[in-house]
């Protein structure tokens, strides 16, 4: 079943165009495969990312949008990634980047095209745990830009994953976010002995 990929805001789309076409945007970036792709580059696959700020006593995760990232394709594969984010102003250029996530986020996009449901892609980054997911949101109808992952959305860890969580294996929400709650709630300070 195709996923559903929700439009980005035309102004987070045409902030991205415009440092493509910015020579001195992308000689600053300093991504060596952007800098040396041969042929034009294109942002395609833009999702919504999302940051983990913490779970209310009920559970719930609490979630805000923090950009849109859009990979950039040029020869037939991803080569980089740029990042917009919202400023006073509106939709703003953030930067351009490679590295790991790049490939990572390809390839949980291919799984998930595999499964039999449909589900609205989005990224859930996790910053104390230096952490990004796939978040498979089962409401494909709603806004890509709010909302909290449902207990029974799925969410698929990149590679690289933290210690112990096995990246690209899909998770229920309700069965990793226990798991990644536990792992950024700092421990009880024990006593001092007397």
């Amino acid at each position: 079943m195709p996923l559903r990929v929700p439009p980005a805001p035309t102004p987070a789309l045409r902030s991205v165009l415009t440092a493509l076409g910015s020579p001195t945007a992308v000689r600053e970036a300093r991504t060596p495969s952007l800098l040396h792709a041969k042929g034009p580059a294109t942002p395609e696959l833009p999702l919504p990312v999302h940051v983990l700020d913490g779970v209310d006593p009920a559970g719930t995760p609490a979630t805000r949008l923090a950009g849109w990232r859009f990979l950039i394709h040029c020869g037939g594969r991803a080569v980089a990634a740029a990042e917009t984010m919202l400023t006073p102003d509106g939709w703003a250029f953030s930067r351009f980047f490679e590295g790991p996530y790049i490939a990572s986020t390809e390839r949980a996009l291919r799984q998930a095209e595999t499964m039999t449901q449909a589900y609205q892609p989005r990224l859930l980054s996790i910053p104390r745990l230096y952490m990004l997911t796939l978040w498979l949101h089962g409401d494909c109808a709603s806004d890509a830009a709010t909302g909290h992952p449902a207990a029974t959305d799925l969410l698929v860890p990149l590679a690289p994953a933290p210690p112990g969580i096995a990246a690209h294996r899909p998770h229920r929400v309700s069965e990793l976010l226990p798991v990644l709650t536990h792992r950024v709630t700092p421990a009880p300070l024990l006593g001092s002995p007397a």
